[in-house]
């Protein structure tokens, strides 16, 4: 580490000319940043160095206010507030003379100045506003360096509202002579699309001759933005897949310069983010997946080196292998090379081989057998991070018969864990495993909850606790069970109540306390005074916070009946009642009040339980809303508000760990019931419905067996000698040696024949119910045990544990490499084994026709549809638009789209476009012998509000026949596109439930109606409206004005009003439904057309500005 600082220190005068030789190699000894360097170095404490740094920064200070400061020490003395910076300390007086440096300077000292701005400010800094002019003279330069600089500077921290500034100078830039120009072109378009995706969504054409553009590393920055867009839509790209394969086959080949060598190994890097490219495309998508084949076998074989990047790409073509369209030789080597990385005795080697193993495990989980004798030792390791993978992958391969082993072991490894993120991790998991398997045993439950609680602490995640109360507060479909598991849990805080309290976390005493108020009186022979001096306790103890100390008197609030609670009660409110904190006062004042009047207790406490849906507060909203009264908005639409509005947040700091914590990386977990953190413990929050809850069946990420990830090779287990040595991936044998002596290894151990017994039986139990899984689990495997009783399902949606019923179609597969002999027999579509389907139908511009739904129209909506197995009985041309309902059959509707399909139903649905409404309509073709009943349509969306047209719930379609659901669709956060996710669950009157999903796109142009408004309307609407966007448009040139040509191919496509043009202005507006006004006001300037788009909705402008541009462009 040394060296590189001295490297570091040496190099660092040279590069910024500091010194007066400009060849010099050494630190000068007459430069004052060499000075401050080694002054900084030689001193002994933290305090002798703020001391120095303070001293440093007003001498810096006083000599950047000089008018006799030359540019040269302004550069010198820059980059001395730069190191101060570095360091920690703020030197905020220098940013605008870096600004200012970076404007009237040399090259030299305007490279100093862009450095110090790209380091100094972020982008959202008011002074950047003076670095704009700088920019765009600098990118008009005829000097190659001052180019690339501004273009360094752009993507870096160029602010969003400034991008239509610059966005046409940086275009040119991508026709430049100079490689390293078009390169940075291409790097800050990037930037752009990142921030501000819908202002270079016009020049999608160019990154694809950046794509192709003669230099390597042009076409290597271009591939960034494909990533970034075929994440978001795979679908539009699925033409450059032969693109991609011929460069990654140019890349394997070594016909790249040897400048992007690395170890000998071709462009690693590019390598690897091609992999990445083609396994987005390729996925469910059988002809786009054999043009990679062939590549990806040569990637494979090619990767003969010992080296850590080789490893980095098998790894990345192992899961793209895994992720396409499967082909049983390529999965044979991409699974002997998991098992090489498995068995290999180097750590980092066996740590890949986990990952990679628990990623394909979710397609294969009969893979994890063949080595759960190495999987059992990895879970001894010496190495931490090998036995938290382990548990990872363990996680991925959990069902109803081996939850308990594997939540012991997570928990074994838990009570050792010292590491904040581990414990969250695995207190996640672990709380959700049991969750997810209740039904085990109510005392395992219990128990099992009660130590994640402990071992959590309060660093668990808000909704771990949330979760855990609402499931014993909704119970199951057995009343006799919810008993049991409510008397087990207050039996169980009663005795730790009893015990010693202070090494419980707070968040454990606030469940007691909840519990114990609800539940206690089910226990008949503990009195409720005893249950309150239990609670008084943890009022006297100093640790217990105020939070826990409300909730304690909240539950004992719901005790105080009977002369010995009330005298209790009493006592705890002398205490309390002249408290410095005005929340326990209030508390106290409370439980006295409602202890000595017992009809009022009566009252607002009921025995049967409290109104979750607050109703009587009806009138009061009802009320308020007439008088003015701003409606309500959950947490996260305040904040997300005020983020848009660059607002102070006047919110309080939430907790460390945010409330959407479930959903995001550090845990890697989706819990079955997310709730606001703003809604208590208590689970009756109503922002539940917008943060997808447990009664909202979570269908991101569900991975499937049949046609979603893959077929795989049904093998044999296969059992492992535990003392066997296996060498690691493509590695000589001349090199086996010195691999088992290098630092790091795993050390061969003998194995007595207990142990080996042992691990044996472990083994046993780790992997019971692998190989004969044929149901949903949590990642998309499958079960075969029913539950005992399941959770009780709602009127909204299914909740995800009785979403687990249905499950185990008796079409299921045993395997899925097993029917990858079978493809000639079967069809080529999407259906999976539970009869799940996915449809990503590809999307035009609009999706209008008028009555004829077999003819598509310019307008018309290109559909995808898909195959299923046929059935030769199955009735042959239903005309499902006659099956439109007649109120509904005179507008114009988009064409009938097949959604999924399996050997009993199909599903096809289209949207009908009135004035006012847009209405999906769900088609449901029982094309059996058999009726289908107890039918169950759940749909639901994202940026949609979903409401069901009344009419009689559908419950049964009669042998082939049709029914159709109809729903009202609004928008309540606009994107480009809108998704709308559903599932039927349906039963058979003889065999067991089964369930289809699909997934329904379309485009916002659907929701935009014209907006009829004056002039004068129109004017004040403007003023009043906050959320913008500009962009120049391309201008439609035929026999009209171009202006006019333009606005009337705008108010066809899009459905706009134009209010009024004059000269080269003109006014357009139009709505989103329901009654999102939109404004646009446009301008012919320099032969484009100048647009300027105004809502109050967010995000809106920048939406419609994008239909507008792909508009114009068909046109």
């Amino acid at each position: 580490m040394s060296d590189v600082v001295e490297k570091t220190l040496t190099a660092l005068p040279s590069l910024l000319s500091l010194d007066s030789q400009p060849g010099s190699a050494k630190l000068s000894s007459t430069s004052k940043l060499g000075n401050l360097i080694r002054g900084i170095t030689e001193l002994t404490s933290k305090h002798e160095e703020e001391k120095l740094i303070q001293r440093e920064l007003v001498s810096i200070k006083e000599q950047l206010s000089s008018p006799s400061t030359s540019m040269r020490q302004m550069k010198e003395l820059m980059v001395r507030a730069i190191y101060c910076e570095m360091l920690g300390y703020e030197a905020s007086f220098s940013y605008i003379h870096a600004i200012k440096l970076a404007q009237q300077g040399s090259v030299l000292e305007k490279r100093v100045g862009y450095l110090a701005v790209s380091l100094f400010l972020n982008e959202s800094h008011e002074l950047l506003l003076l670095l704009v002019n700088t920019v765009l003279k600098d990118l008009q330069s005829t000097n190659l360096i001052e180019v690339c600089m501004a273009l360094t500077v752009v993507s870096q921290i160029f602010p969003r509202d400034m991008i239509p500034a610059i966005l046409p100078l940086v275009e040119e830039k991508l026709n430049h002579p100079k490689e390293i120009i078009r390169r940075k072109a291409v790097l800050a378009l990037y930037k752009f699309y990142i921030i501000a995706p819908n202002q270079v969504q016009h020049i999608h054409n160019k990154f694809r001759k950046a794509l192709c553009d003669k230099d390597p590393g042009v076409m290597t920055a271009s591939l960034h933005i494909y990533l970034q867009m075929i994440q978001e839509n795979p679908e539009g790209y699925k033409d450059l897949t032969t693109s991609f394969v011929t460069i990654l086959k140019q890349v394997v080949g070594g016909k790249l310069p040897m400048d992007f060598n690395y170890h000998s190994v071709p462009a690693p890097w590019l390598q690897i983010q091609l992999l990445r490219i083609l396994s987005l495309l390729g996925k469910n998508d059988q002809s786009t997946s054999e043009i990679m084949y062939e590549v990806l076998d040569e990637s494979l074989r090619r990767a003969e080196m010992n080296h850590n990047i080789t490893y980095a790409i098998l790894y990345e073509c192992v899961k793209c292998i895994y992720t396409i369209y499967p082909k049983s030789d390529l999965l044979e080597k991409a699974a002997k090379c998991i098992g090489n990385f498995v068995l290999s005795p180097k750590i980092n080697l066996k740590y890949l081989g986990l990952k990679a193993l628990t990623y394909v495990v979710q397609q294969d989980p009969k893979l994890a057998l063949q080595h759960q004798m190495t999987i059992i030792e990895c879970l001894d390791h010496s190495d931490l991070i090998i036995k938290r993978e382990t548990l990872e992958l363990l996680f991925r391969i959990t069902n109803a018969q081996n939850v308990t082993v594997i939540v012991e072991k997570m928990l074994e490894f838990l009570r050792m864990s010292r590491d904040d993120y581990t414990t969250t991790d695995l207190v996640g998991k672990v709380a959700e495993l049991a969750e997810k398997y209740p039904f085990k045993y109510n005392e395992w439950f219990i128990e099992t909850m009660n130590t994640v609680f402990s071992l959590g602490g309060d660093m668990m995640q808000p909704d771990i606790p949330n979760s855990f109360l609402k499931l014993l507060s909704e119970g199951f479909d057995s009343v006799e069970e919810d008993r049991k598991l409510r008397l087990f849990a207050v039996d169980s805080y009663v005795s730790l109540l009893q015990g010693e309290l202070g090494k419980l976390p707070q968040r454990f005493l606030q469940v007691m306390s909840w519990v114990l108020g609800e539940f206690s009186h089910l226990k008949k022979e503990l009195e409720p005074d005893t249950v309150l001096r239990l609670l008084a306790k943890l009022l006297d103890m100093k640790q217990t916070s105020s939070e826990t100390k409300s909730w304690v008197f909240m539950a004992m609030t719901k005790l105080c009946e009977g002369g010995a609670a009330v005298s209790v009660a009493q006592e705890v409110c002398e205490t309390y009642s002249s408290s410095m904190d005005t929340v326990l006062r209030q508390r106290a004042q409370e439980l006295q009040h409602l202890s000595q009047d017992s009809e009022l207790r009566a009252r607002l406490l009921p025995g049967d339980g409290v109104d979750s849906s607050l109703s009587f507060l009806d009138g009061f909203v009802s009320e308020a809303l007439a008088a003015g009264a701003a409606p309500y908005k959950p947490p996260h639409q305040r904040q997300e508000e005020l983020a848009q509005a660059k607002a102070l947040s006047l919110e309080p700091y939430g907790l460390s760990l945010p409330i959407s914590i479930s959903s995001c990386s550090i845990a890697d977990r989706q819990s079955p019931t997310l709730l606001s953190m703003s809604s208590g413990l208590s689970g009756d929050s109503t922002d539940l419905s917008h943060k997808g809850g447990s009664t909202t069946l979570k269908l991101d990420g569900v991975k499937r067996v049949w046609g979603k990830e893959g077929y795989l090779v049904q093998r044999e287990p296969v059992e492992e000698a535990a003392q066997v040595e296996v060498p690691s991936p493509l590695q000589s044998s001349g090199q086996q040696g010195e691999a088992n002596s290098s630092q790091g290894q795993t050390p061969p151990a003998t194995q007595t024949p207990e142990t080996e017994q042992e691990k044996q039986q472990l083994a046993s139990s780790l992997f019971v119910g692998i190989s004969s899984q044929s149901s949903v689990c949590l990642m998309g495997k499958s079960e075969p045990t029913a539950q005992r009783f399941r959770r009780k399902t709602k009127s909204q949606g299914l909740s995800l544990v009785a979403s687990e019923q249905i499950s185990n179609s008796p079409m299921s597969p045993p395997s899925a490499v097993d029917n990858l002999k079978q493809t000639s027999e079967l069809s080529q579509g999407h259906t999976a084994a539970n009869g799940t389907c996915d449809l990503d139908a590809e999307l035009m511009d609009s999706d209008i026709k008028e009555s004829n739904p077999s003819v598509l129209g310019d307008n018309g909506l290109a559909t995808a549809a898909l195959a299923s197995h046929k059935d030769p009985n199955r009735p042959k041309n239903f005309c499902l638009s006659s099956h439109i309902p007649a109120e509904l059959s005179g507008l114009p509707h988009s064409e009938i789209t097949p959604l999924c399909s399996n050997q009993s139903l199909d599903l096809s649905a289209c949207h009908v476009q009135g004035e006012d409404s847009l209405v999906l309509i769900v088609f449901i073709s029982n094309s059996c012998d058999s009726d289908i009943q107890q039918i169950q349509l759940d749909v639901n969306s994202e940026h949609l509000e979903v409401s069901r047209v009344s009419h009689s719930p559908l419950e049964e379609v009669r042998s082939l026949s049709i029914a159709s659901c109809q729903y009202s669709l609004t928008v309540k956060r606009p994107s480009v596109h809108v998704e709308v996710v559903g599932m039927v669950s349906y039963h058979f009157p003889v065999g067991t439930p089964q369930a289809v999903q699909f997934l329904y796109k379309l485009p916002l142009t659907s929701f935009i109606r014209p907006l009829t408004v004056s002039t004068e309307e129109y004017g004040t609407m403007w003023l009043a409206f906050s959320h913008d966007t500009k962009q120049n448009l391309t201008l439609i040139n035929d026999e009209q004005e171009p202006l006019t040509a333009t606005l009337n191919v705008l108010k066809k496509k899009l459905q706009v009003h134009v209010v009024e043009i004059i000269g080269m202005e003109g006014i357009v507006a139009c709505q989103l439904l329901q009654d999102q006004p939109c404004l646009m006001h446009c301008r012919l300037h320099a032969g484009a057309l100048a647009v300027w788009l105004r809502s109050p909705v967010p995000d809106l402008p920048d939406c419609l500005i994008y239909h507008c541009q792909r508009a114009l462009q068909e046109q």
